[in-house]
């Protein structure tokens, strides 16, 4: 789903260890109970599915919650299959209506919103009252783009909900082309053609979720989630905690029986045909600094670990390798591309860097983007000059750039050009942070020391990142770091972020707007993929390298390290809810500890 990263080096380093497992024995549990210990690197802002925009909710949220679709777990190139549906949707002749079956064995879990506190049946108006939360403008859901001139009347019902009081909205409203035909058939009828619908109700902010449960929490549904999940909320201390356990209603998913090749004899296939999920408790701790989350992994306490930038050379040899102690350990590295690219966003709307296109070039030729990659990611990365990442076929290595390569004199004389823009010296520009840690504060002393060498006066802000993301959802920073994942295997996704009617607080929270590219946005998401289609995205993306709403920096390389006692881990670059296939081997964790 979307992950909109944290700041910009924090998360870059550590958004591979969102889906780990801290390894220790189970003192507190039952025995044979199996027992992840998950770290995260910031707290989780929200587990409503309406309002999840970032990297942290979703990687637990998508732990709790079915989307109508999902990714299949080892196939490569990616695929979508059914998930909470029975199966893949199904689209008249003239593709303008899709029709969706339901499993008929999703159960919502046990709570108290529920007569007697047992969880009920989902139905088909489930997920169109979910879609209705999310067009809800009192909701100020940041995922309306999904949906957005997709569906016959949706947008009127949008439009309603502008003009009665928060509350009030009416939410058996009829919706024409939303339709439940059955308990167990959603039709959906389309504005246009939708090639990437199946992608999209893969989201996880599409998910059902109870009525019943938003009626009862009203706000803190946030702090409340009820999905149909693998896993159920437990406990949630905030800023320190999140305890998952087993839903025992969970439906007959099984671990699947096929992969890729060679995934046999990595062992990927052992658990085939086993019900999932297969872990019993997933115990969440928020571990925001990058040392204390090393030496929890070095002691064997952590499954899986991304590598922070400071203890880089003791796990990694120059050749890329491990270093023999992590080796002797029984270690073993992964390194793969993301479909990620990072940067520092500009306010489009702020009246001193939205209006001064010479500003944003200069601020972007002062950026060495190679020696800050090394500097902060150990050369975990290359230079972003657009925004499409190399695993995306649109990827343009040629894009015409000449701002982002780094050129000190130039950026010098484009100040004095945004001088005579601004009518005089230019301000102090404030950049926000998602965090407070050390390495958070090194980057922002070196790019102020690389601003100022420019001649231009930078002032860091930093903050957590709950308090970042609404700040952002709200347009109250000048700039911001942040960065962005791909939520499914289409270039078009990166589009909808630079999209006008998206500006904040839905996901352009650039707040960018260029007449030019939304037209061609409108012509683009109706195409179906093409040679055609992918002209014109690199035409889209020339459009807004040229307008500069932000400071590209890179595109990430993940290293992620695990222990031999984490069965099934595969890295998977799209997918979330991904904790149900992985495996513990208890006997392993512990004789490996106890050495």
């Amino acid at each position: 789903m979307t992950i909109r990263s944290g700041t910009q080096i924090v998360s870059a380093l550590t958004a591979a260890v969102l889906l780990i497992g801290c390894g220790r024995t189970n003192s507190s549990s039952g025995d044979g109970e199996k027992v992840r210990y998950h770290a995260i690197s910031s707290k989780v802002k929200t587990m409503d599915p309406a309002q999840i925009g970032d990297v942290t909710s979703s990687g637990v949220a998508s732990q709790i919650y079915d989307p109508l679709y999902q990714y299949h777990y080892l196939n490569r190139p990616y695929n979508i299959i059914p998930c909470a549906a029975a199966g893949m949707p199904k689209f008249s002749d003239d593709e303008m209506t899709v029709t969706v079956q339901l499993r008929n064995d999703m159960i919502f879990h046990d709570d108290e919103c529920f007569p007697n506190g047992q969880g009920r049946a989902v139905e088909a108006e489930d997920f169109i009252y979910s879609w209705k939360r999310i067009a809800d403008l009192k909701i100020v859901s940041g995922n309306w783009w999904v949906f957005d001139d997709h569906i016959v009347g949706l947008n009127e019902f949008r439009d309603y909900t502008g003009t009665v009081s928060k509350g009030e909205v009416d939410y058996d409203r009829p919706i024409e082309g939303l339709e439940a035909l059955d308990r167990h058939t959603i039709q959906i009828k389309l504005t246009k053609p939708w090639p990437q619908i199946s992608y999209l109700l893969a989201h996880l902010p599409t998910a059902a979720v109870p009525r019943e449960a938003v009626d009862k929490y009203g706000d803190e549904f946030m702090n409340h989630p009820i999905g149909t999940g693998p896993y159920m909320l437990d406990k949630w201390h905030r800023g320190s905690s999140i305890i998952l356990v087993r839903n025992p209603s969970y439906r007959d998913e099984k671990y699947p029986s096929e992969g890729e090749l060679g995934d046999d004899q990595r062992g990927l296939l052992v658990d085939a045909g086993k019900k999932l999920p297969l872990v019993d408790r997933i115990e969440i701790k928020i571990v925001e600094e990058d040392q204390p989350y090393w030496l929890l992994f070095m002691k064997g306490k952590i499954d899986r670990a991304g590598i922070p930038k400071d203890n880089f050379d003791k796990a990694v040899t120059p050749g890329r390798e491990l270093t023999p102690e992590l080796a002797k350990k029984g270690i073993t590295l992964q390194i793969y591309d993301d479909p990620t690219t990072f940067w520092y966003g500009f306010n489009m709307e702020d009246p001193v860097v939205g209006t001064n296109l010479p500003l944003r070039q200069a601020m972007n030729a002062a950026l060495d983007r190679r020696e800050y990659i090394e500097l902060f990611l150990n050369g975990r990365g290359q230079p972003a000059r657009g925004f499409l990442p190399p695993l995306f076929k649109e990827y343009n290595p040629d894009i015409d750039s000449p701002y982002t390569v780094h050129d000190i004199e130039k950026a010098r004389n484009l100040v004095q050009e945004a001088e005579r823009v601004h009518g005089g010296p230019l301000p102090a520009i404030t950049i926000s942070f998602g965090s407070n840690d050390t390495t958070a504060r090194q980057a922002g002393q070196y790019l102020q020391r690389a601003m100022e060498k420019a001649g231009i006066r930078l002032e860091p802000d930093y903050m957590d990142w709950p308090t970042l993301q609404q700040k952002v959802r709200t347009k109250s920073v000048q700039m911001y770091g942040m960065g962005w994942m791909a939520d499914y295997p289409d270039a078009g996704n990166f589009m909808t972020i630079f999209h006008g009617p998206n500006t904040a607080p839905g996901p352009n929270g650039f707040n960018y707007q260029n007449d030019q590219f939304d037209a061609l946005f409108k012509k683009v998401v109706v195409m179906p993929d093409t040679p055609q289609r992918t002209e014109i995205y690199q035409k889209m993306e020339q459009i807004v390298v040229a307008d500069l709403p932000f400071i590209l920096t890179f595109h990430r390389e993940a290293f992620v390290l695990s222990y031999p006692w984490l069965n099934n881990y595969k890295p998977h670059v799209f997918g979330y809810g991904l904790m149900k296939y992985q495996n513990i081997d208890i006997e392993m964790r512990q004789q490996k500890i106890r050495r």
